[in-house]
């Protein structure tokens, strides 16, 4: 199946009120396994891939690992390019094949962030992609981008005209979420979804999802959060099991490398099918 358009997999689940699962890989065995889970999940997917990674990996090797993984697969994946201030890495991804992308210019003046993101916008639509705005930091740091200090939140009215003015095709706002560990329940602001739903009808986004109940997952999905976002989860599910596999390893002293890629597999596999199975996407292929 051809790589899917982020507007088209949102616009469904938007509609139908499920979200889709946006999981940041790390290489090529986190990119099958959760390709995998989509899979046997019957749901839509977007693979996400942090500046870091592109740059660790190399943008045209993780395009052709994103292209081979996915040449036979029979559910919409899109792939999508997560929060990036460079603008020139965007433009490098967008030229590579990345069909969606989040300018992240939440450290810049809102009006700012509004201008250049109008002109990402036109370059994504260059080339057929969708782009995500933001104008709060999620508080957190994620692959090196971000900070621990929560930002402050614009207005309904500021929030609202950056939409319009934008023409962005997902907006990620600040509702009291963070990247990575939650070490206390987190208070989010649902109201304010709905209240940007019902302004802009544009989908939002929801970051910083791991750790989220399925009751907090499914309240902010109905209200108009088709695109969640999953990083953290990942990466714990990757280290534990390659944690546990080394321990077992070193215990009987036997060394097998493809032992423990598969061990991993299953562990990222199924983090992603019951995130799947939260967000109500299983099935919608």
């Amino acid at each position: 199946m051809p790589v899917a358009q982020l507007r088209e997999v949102l616009g469904d689940a938007f509609a139908e009120r499920y979200g889709v699962p946006a999981i940041n890989v790390v290489d090529e065995l986190s990119l099958r396994a959760v390709v995998d889970a989509a899979v046997e999940s019957r749901s839509p997917l977007i693979v996400q891939t942090s500046v870091k990674t592109v740059k660790a990996i190399g943008r045209d090797v993780v395009k052709a690992m994103f292209d081979a993984t996915v040449a036979a697969v029979d559910v919409p994946v899109v792939l999508h390019l997560d929060h990036c201030p460079d603008r020139d890495v965007i433009s490098q991804c967008l030229a590579a094949g990345w069909n969606s992308v989040l300018f992240d210019a939440s450290a810049l003046p809102v009006e700012e962030n509004q201008r250049q993101t109008v002109e990402v916008v036109a370059e994504a639509k260059r080339y057929g992609a969708q782009v995500e705005g933001e104008i709060e930091g999620i508080t957190g740091v994620e692959d090196g981008v971000g900070s621990d200090t929560e930002a402050q939140r614009q207005s309904l009215e500021v929030a609202v005209r950056f939409v319009r003015t934008t023409g962005v095709d997902v907006f990620a706002p600040a509702i009291g979420n963070a990247h990575g560990i939650y070490h206390s329940a987190p208070e989010l602001d649902g109201q304010r979804i709905s209240e940007l739903v019902a302004a802009t009808a544009v989908p939002m986004a929801l970051h910083g999802g791991s750790g989220l109940t399925k009751e907090q997952f499914q309240d902010l999905i109905a209200r108009g959060c088709a695109k969640v976002n999953i990083s953290t989860a990942l990466k714990v599910a990757y280290m534990k099991a390659s944690l546990e596999h080394l321990e077992q390893a070193k215990a009987k002293d036997k060394w097998d490398p493809p032992s423990l890629f598969t061990h991993i597999h299953a562990a990222v596999k199924a983090m992603a099918v019951e995130h799947i199975e939260m967000f109500g996407s299983g099935g919608r292929v």
